[in-house]
């Protein structure tokens, strides 16, 4: 298969999955089987891509953080995004000192995406009937920066799904849930990224591969312009429906992983 097909395929499966709470890393697992592996730093650099592309997105909100941050609720929510991501970053900080090795196997993936599926069936069947908030508390700031620890020490998880699931257990709407998620994961993830893509080039691993950058540009442009029509999507889908959908998904998901690994 040409390099620049490849290229285009993961960039669609990359720009879907990265906000959509389905695992990104799974679905990268399940292409990677058949279109061959790629470098750390393309799966980085195709990841920021599609992040920077939904920043227009939240026009609105940037244009309140940036000319009405007098504005006491302005601050507040702005102060909650800060602390979301310091949360994360400080925990991160410690568990990279402390030599984290991340699970390298399918196996932990495909039991983190099932897992999850059933979680957002069970929150969702949780949820039925009981009126949800509309205001982002400060134990929601908490369990969204642990959640974003959660997918980053168990990969599968979805950074997105883990912190959607633990804000709606604690009461927030579908909208606002997923809102908040994705305006802490846009610094989150571009600051991992960046430093990952930092460390990448500067001191590169030995025997690391060459980087076919005519391909990782081609992949990043595709995976940016498909993000943003996903998440465009979700932010009006999550306006009328549940994520049950999505766990669904993710629970067919984790059993196409299990027979890949056991068929």
């Amino acid at each position: 298969m040409p390099h620049w097909l490849i290229a285009v395929i993961l960039g669609i499966i990359e720009g879907i999955t990265e906000f959509i709470p389905v695992s990104s890393t799974g679905h990268l697992l399940i292409a990677e089987h058949w279109l061959g592996h790629q470098t750390d730093l393309f799966n980085i650099v195709i990841q920021c891509g599609a992040v920077i592309a939904i920043i227009p997105l939240f026009h609105k909100r940037f244009h309140q953080f940036i000319f009405n941050w007098r504005d006491k609720a302005v601050q507040d929510y702005l102060l909650k995004i800060i602390v979301a991501f310091v949360i994360t970053g400080a925990i991160g900080f410690v568990l990279d000192k402390k030599g984290l090795k991340l699970p390298e196997t399918l196996l932990p993936i495909a039991i983190a995406v099932f897992v999850g599926g059933i979680a957002f069936l069970a929150v969702e069947f949780w949820l039925r009937g009981k009126k949800l908030r509309d205001e982002i508390t400060w134990p929601i700031v908490i369990a969204v920066g642990l959640g974003q620890i959660i997918a980053a020490v168990f990969p599968g998880a979805s950074r997105s799904g883990s912190t959607i699931v633990l804000a709606l257990l604690l009461g927030l709407n579908r909208p606002l849930a997923t809102e908040y998620s994705f305006l802490v994961g846009i610094p989150t993830m571009l600051a991992a990224g960046g430093l990952k893509i930092f460390k990448a080039l500067h001191h590169p691993p030995p025997g690391a591969p060459h980087e076919n950058w005519s391909m990782t540009i081609l992949c990043t442009i595709v995976s940016a312009i498909v993000s943003f029509i996903a998440v465009k999507w979700l932010l009006r889908y999550v306006q009328n429906h549940t994520f049950n959908l999505f766990g669904w998904y993710r629970i067919a998901l984790g059993l196409a992983l299990f027979a890949l690994l056991f068929l």
